[in-house]
């Protein structure tokens, strides 16, 4: 029975050590699940030049979840790089008009409607520190740089039907800072949650009929929250 107790010891050891071990160099870790784009942008104000330049109305940006993928490559136990991918996110663009706006040709108040929709890719790459913890827990922090680019922009049916039309959103560059951590399931296996912040600002422009420009500065700015699972080679 002593004897017994000796070995399933070290076997319980063996096996904690062998999920709480550090990453190494040369590791590479593949992840993939839920990512959910929160933007935290205000209003932003419209400005059309045939109204005299501002206006009342403004535009927001809804969130989205998709598949969020990352790859993650360590340089030491550390230090590593990671690649934030995903399938791409749409985003509804809500229009608010507590006034109603006059063109001359026509009356428009679409307050609260949905006035389009964008797709976007917002590829981001960090550079990461985990802080050594000696358990299957893995905190750690990154900062680094972003890509959004938007792509199928167009109006919805009804401010189609008001000449609402040729909308474009600018692509963006900017930072990203993240926390996030790993619990490690066995020596392979974790699942991984994050948040982090991206700095995305836009510029939207669109048309009324035919001569009509308007255009809207967009800080969309989003806190993207990611839970993952995760796979060490």
């Amino acid at each position: 029975m002593k004897k017994s107790l000796i070995t399933l010891t070290v076997l319980s050891s063996l096996s904690v050590g062998a999920i709480a071990q550090s990453y190494q160099a040369g590791d590479l870790i593949v992840r993939g699940g839920v990512t959910n784009v929160n933007p935290n942008s205000d209003k932003a104000g419209v400005y059309v030049s045939a109204l005299g330049g501002n206006t009342p109305l403004s535009v927001l940006v809804d969130d989205n979840s998709q598949l969020g993928l990352n790859v993650v490559y360590f340089y030491d136990n550390n230090w590593a790089i990671e690649v934030l991918a995903a399938t791409p996110f749409t985003h509804d663009i809500t229009i608010h008009d507590p006034q109603g706006i006059s063109l001359g040709i026509f009356d428009v108040n679409v307050d609260g409607a949905t006035l389009g929709e964008t797709t976007h890719l917002p590829p981001t790459i960090s550079a990461v520190y985990y802080f050594d913890t000696d358990t299957a827990f893995k905190p750690y922090v990154g900062a680094g740089l972003n890509y959004t680019v938007f792509f199928d922009e167009d109006f919805k049916k009804t401010p189609k039907s008001l000449g609402f039309n040729d909308l474009a959103l600018d692509g963006s560059f900017g930072y990203a800072i993240q926390v996030g951590a790993d619990y490690q399931l066995d020596s392979n296996w974790h699942i991984n949650a994050s948040v982090r912040y991206i700095d995305i600002d836009t510029e939207a422009t669109f048309k009324i009929g035919n001569d009509i420009k308007g255009s809207a500065n967009v800080e969309i700015d989003p806190t993207v929250f990611s839970l993952l699972i995760g796979y060490k080679f």
